[in-house]
């Protein structure tokens, strides 16, 4: 009986949250797969959805060079944010770790940005790289002629990558700041005593024993590099710096067109586990527990 009441009464206390999951996480998922399937305008009703089979996703890759750019430049952006911000926040978090006048000053500092709106940040870097910014006026000071950094295919992915970045950098700074924290100093003393250089200590001891927390930021980094979405939607001039979260929010809420948006969504998802995997798989080969 004491048992009965105890399962009942962990299910009372479970229910507020299980009722949240189901209404807003389990069940939209599961009709997002459904919907990825199907043509449907949102604004025609439940009438309106038209099973299609796999047409969305052959329309993605074959006929859609909207979804195509936004693909390369969410690779593009995944690929350079994620390992300059962790190399500078690796960089600022090992001279941090030492005596440093100002630490608690200046690892503020480096963290605001992360905690700044995004939106905000965004519209900074947007004055910063406009025509007539500051970026240009130092081009021009220095004998060139001003660049066209929101609008060109070939420079507009740039200050995307300056704001995420410079976003980016105060999360893993504070990560490694504590991964650096719980390293052994004797370890450190005993290499000094050998004769090993600063350099050596901190190749053969400091990044071999912090590779973990360096693998958990690449997964979390990577992942919301792919999830790149307010920068790109403040920043971007048609379609040449957009992700595939922007193609997803355009489609959904743009056109109503929420078949397509959810197949985009699901590619989005597919490219996540791929690159999640990829790295589960690879750690084995560098990651020092």
């Amino acid at each position: 009986m004491n048992k009965r009441k105890e399962a009942i009464a962990g299910w009372v206390f479970l229910s507020p949250a299980l009722v949240v999951f189901l209404s807003l996480v389990f069940v939209p998922v599961i009709a997002s797969i459904l919907l990825s399937f199907t043509k449907w305008n949102f604004l025609s009703g439940f009438d309106g959805i038209k099973w299609v089979g796999f047409d969305n996703f052959v329309k993605l890759f074959k006929r859609d060079r909207d979804f195509k750019t936004a693909l390369v430049n969410t690779i593009v952006y995944a690929v350079s944010t994620v390992p300059i911000s962790i190399v500078f926040a690796l960089i600022a978090a090992y001279m941090l770790n030492t005596k440093v006048f100002l630490k608690k000053f200046l690892r503020m500092c480096f963290f605001i940005p992360y905690i700044s709106s995004m939106v905000a940040l965004s519209a900074v870097f947007k004055f910063l790289f406009g025509l007539q910014g500051p970026i240009n006026q130092i081009v021009v000071a220095f004998g060139g002629e001003p660049m066209k950094w929101l609008t060109s295919s070939d420079l507009c992915r740039i200050p995307i990558i300056a704001v995420v970045v410079y976003a980016g950098i105060g999360f893993s700074l504070i990560v490694y700041m504590a991964a650096l924290q719980n390293v052994p100093s004797e370890l450190y003393e005993a290499a000094k005593i050998d004769g090993a250089s600063e350099a050596a200590a901190f190749f053969k001891i400091t990044l071999p024993l912090i590779s973990p927390t360096t693998f958990y930021l690449l997964v979390v980094r990577m992942i919301a590099a792919f999830k790149i979405f307010t920068s790109a939607n403040i920043m971007k001039y048609g379609s040449n710096s957009s992700g595939l979260v922007n193609i997803v929010y355009d489609e959904a809420f743009g056109n109503y067109n929420f078949g397509y948006a959810s197949a985009t969504a699901w590619v989005l998802v597919g490219l996540i586990l791929i690159v999640t995997l990829v790295q589960m798989w690879g750690q084995k080969k560098w990651v020092h527990y």
